[in-house]
């Protein structure tokens, strides 16, 4: 058993750390870069976009060799630096180059979001390097800097309580837009000071991702940049695998809901349920069809009850289903079961009322097993926002 508790503020909640931000001259004002440094290397774990053109920052990551310790973590906004080739590499190792003039760096690594297809500017990197305060502690700088179409600032923290010991965790994270079930436009710097090994950092945080990030969909579209990373100072000299998965699993799985409720335009949450389902890969199947259908997707923004859409997604899902056994319900109102295959005039009132809602819930009762999954999504007019992940762990 352990006790969480969501905390005040962000990455102040970490010792080891120290974080801020500047502006850079790329934004008109706001904070355009960042960095994340600690006074001794630590581990760091890390997941990336799975798109085949990684941009130059995620190269230049994993050209260092396995298991490596860094001390040190340079952000940048309005520039993705991808699509850039060797040169866009090149440019990272100039930039650290000229940084280690003046602070020791061990390993560093570089994270950017932005436009793709151009250099970085080093020039104007490397000459606001002179506004860094490098033993600052201010997570809304850092947070700030690495916003781009970002409507709210993301950032959490919480602390993890056992009978045997405490430890905290924190994140920020940016993202709007661009996002697909393969992480998302996006970029999420997560501390601990939870004695945690690397192997565990790596295993814990894959799962979190597979289960929050990688679960996300907007435009059918995956980023070049998209990075998670974890990093722990060990401060706190405890540390319990279960607590830690439970508490890495919620910090990520909410950062992903904001990422909905960032989209555009959004009005409503949806959440669609999938129960009865022949095994949890076939929930997740049939879950994650709706919440990628563009005929759900309209039916959401307009309103729309036709239940056809959604049986018909599900049909079309390839998962174990039979006309004669699927329930459908828009919250509490039955729309369909083999009972009541057309939709009458005052339970169609009931589901339109349903979905004027800023929330609601559409169950699909498959009849087929006892397997279980949930997907959330937002309306956003012509664009959409989904994200599926079980979220009763």
């Amino acid at each position: 058993m352990c006790e969480i508790k969501w905390l005040e503020n962000g990455f102040e909640n970490i010792g080891g750390f120290y974080f801020g931000g500047v502006n850079a001259g790329f934004k008109k004002e706001g904070n355009d870069l960042g960095f994340i440094r600690t006074d001794e290397p630590v581990d760091v774990a890390a997941v990336f976009t799975s798109n085949k053109f990684k941009a130059a920052p995620i190269r230049h990551f994993l050209k260092k060799e396995p298991n490596f310790k860094t001390n040190f973590i340079l952000l940048n906004s309005k520039n993705a630096n991808a699509m850039t080739g060797e040169a866009g590499i090149n440019d990272i190792d100039e930039i650290f180059a000229n940084l280690g003039k003046n602070t020791n760096l061990i390993n560093p690594v570089m994270s950017s979001t932005g436009v793709i297809g151009y250099r970085l500017n080093k020039e104007k990197i490397c000459a606001a390097f002179d506004k860094f305060d490098f033993d600052l502690r201010d997570s809304n700088g850092v947070a700030s800097a690495i916003m781009t179409t970002d409507s709210f600032k993301k950032e959490l923290a919480l602390s993890v309580k056992t009978k045997d010991g405490e430890f905290k965790i924190a994140a920020i994270c940016k993202g709007a837009g661009m996002i697909n079930p393969a992480l998302a436009t996006m970029l999420c710097f997560i501390l601990t000071d939870a004695d945690i090994p690397k192997c565990d950092m790596d295993e814990l945080l894959k799962d979190a991702c597979e289960a929050s990030f990688n679960c996300v969909s907007v435009d059918g579209d995956t980023s070049t940049n998209d990075t998670v990373m974890l990093l722990s100072s060990k401060e706190a000299k405890f540390y319990d695998k279960e607590a830690f998965r439970r508490a890495l699993n919620l910090i990520t799985k909410e950062l992903a809901l904001m990422l909905v409720r960032d989209g555009e335009g959004a009005t409503k949450v949806v959440e669609f349920e999938i129960i009865g389902a022949l095994n949890l890969n076939e929930a997740k199947k049939a879950a994650k069809a709706l919440s990628n259908s563009l005929l759900v997707k309209t039916a959401l923004f307009g309103e729309d009850p036709n239940w056809g859409r959604i049986a018909s997604t599900i049909g079309a899902s390839g998962v174990e289903c039979d006309e004669e056994e699927l329930e459908i319900y828009y919250d509490d109102v039955l729309v369909y079961d083999k009972f009541h295959k057309e939709l009458d005039a005052k339970r169609e009132v009931a589901a339109h009322e349903v979905m004027k809602k800023p929330s609601y819930k559409i169950r699909c009762n498959l009849n087929a097993g006892e397997a279980k999954f949930s997907s959330y999504g937002c309306d956003l007019g012509h664009k959409y926002v989904s994200i599926n992940a079980d979220y009763r762990s």
